[in-house]
């Protein structure tokens, strides 16, 4: 059963007063707080069997490699990958797409062929992108949006084309809380021909992933916002893909044979982990991997469905607020106040001990098809509750008399 209460009672940093208030944090999107089982996980590996993995015959390099190996396999597990050499170790979702941008991208396209992006997207998810098309030849284009921050499965069919080698998506946008249909865009993208790759960093931690029935080529996404360590992601690809891409770091571990004038690489995956692994973030995201199972991802989608919607009926009571995104969303609720400025609206909020964003959030482009400059956004999780929500929603109300005029 699902108690938010007995979850608060594992993130230690929640017990905690800023600037004499209870700490009320909303800006999971960013990064989420860890739970004591993850962070003990991480204090355990550098405890008891801290040492470099596939290289040693000793004790510890044994209980390191299969602990690292064991993270691979919940990882597998937890999106329903069909093999660990799907599953490649990444610094987070940032790399892993600048890893597919550069190792299949620039191998795949010339002049004449497709990327299609979304004006939504990450600028981790556009950028890459950018650079590619432009040091190939082919061309970037655009899925436009409606009016509710939604994409239109029409509007896809139209924007991809017979010429169109990669489609790539945010499965849920960090902004407006878009969830978009990816199976359905992954077949209208096979059918065509191209690929599909997936920015999972804000689906990840909130939803059940299942990357075979999603049919998607290649799907990121990092730890930190799924109650794991920062510093290590995950770049999951269909096998063939990642069997004829070349790697994308070079250097240790990475190879099978070294000679002075040509060198071969080792299986997947080792061939794209170049170096020595992020062998503590992977052991702290195999702990978060059995912490979210233990929760329950349907749990935690039902329950940060329901802050938003609350947060959404509060806020609109508000004179002045304006709440971007469309009405089903994911646990996030990006908005502005009339005439203050998010920065500001977020620097009352701090001294009440309400932790929110302001900002672009990454997604100038978005920002720009909302035609503002900026926003705030409060998140939510698994470990937030409706108090959170009645605390945040008081904290808009005295904002509202901070700066002396009606929102």
């Amino acid at each position: 059963m699902f108690n938010v209460q007995d979850i608060r009672k594992q993130f230690p940093i929640l017990h905690q007063e800023v600037n004499g208030k209870p700490l009320v944090y909303l800006d999971s999107a960013a990064t989420s707080q860890k739970p004591k089982q993850v962070i003990d996980a991480v204090e355990r590996y550098y405890k008891e069997i801290n040492s470099n993995v596939h290289r040693g015959v000793h004790t510890l390099g044994t209980h390191a490699t299969d602990a690292y190996e064991g993270a691979r396999e919940k990882v597998r597990e937890f999106i329903h990958a069909s093999s660990t050499e799907e599953v490649i170790f990444t610094r987070g979702t940032t790399t892993a797409l600048n890893m597919v941008a550069s190792s299949y991208g620039r191998a795949n396209l010339q002049e004449g062929d497709e990327v299609v992006i979304t004006p939504m997207e990450h600028h981790s998810n556009i950028i890459p992108w950018q650079q590619v098309v432009k040091a190939t030849g082919a061309t970037l284009k655009y899925i436009p949006l409606q009016k509710d921050g939604t994409i239109s499965l029409e509007d896809v069919e139209n924007t991809v084309t017979e010429n169109t080698k990669i489609v790539s998506v945010m499965h849920v946008s960090n902004v407006l809380g878009t969830i978009n249909p990816i199976k359905e865009i992954a077949a209208i993208a096979h059918r065509n021909g191209a690929v599909m790759v997936v920015d999972g960093a804000q689906s990840t931690p909130h939803m059940k992933i299942d990357v075979d029935d999603l049919d998607c080529d290649f799907f990121a996404f990092s730890a930190h916002k799924m109650c794991g360590p920062t510093g290590i992601g995950v770049l999951y690809g269909k096998k063939h893909h990642l069997e004829n891409m070349e790697p994308f770091e070079f250097g240790g571990e990475m190879i099978d044979f070294v000679g002075l004038y040509d060198s071969t690489w080792k299986d997947l995956p080792w061939k794209f982990e170049g170096g020595t692994p992020i062998i503590a973030g992977a052991v702290g995201l195999g702990a978060a991997i059995d912490f979210l199972n233990e929760v329950g991802m349907d749990n935690i989608k039902a329950h940060e469905q329901h802050l938003a919607n609350y947060a959404v009926k509060q806020m609109s009571e508000i004179e002045g607020v304006e709440i971007y995104g469309p009405e089903e969303r994911a646990g996030v609720v990006t908005f502005n106040s009339a005439d203050v400025h998010p920065h500001d609206l977020a620097t009352v909020l701090d001294t009440e001990g309400i932790a929110v964003r302001a900002g672009h959030h990454c997604a100038q482009p978005l920002m720009k098809w909302l035609e503002v400059s900026a926003t705030a956004r409060a998140s939510f999780y698994l470990y937030n509750t409706e108090e959170d929500v009645d605390t945040f929603v008081a904290g808009l109300q005295k904002a509202k008399e901070f700066f002396g005029h009606v929102f």
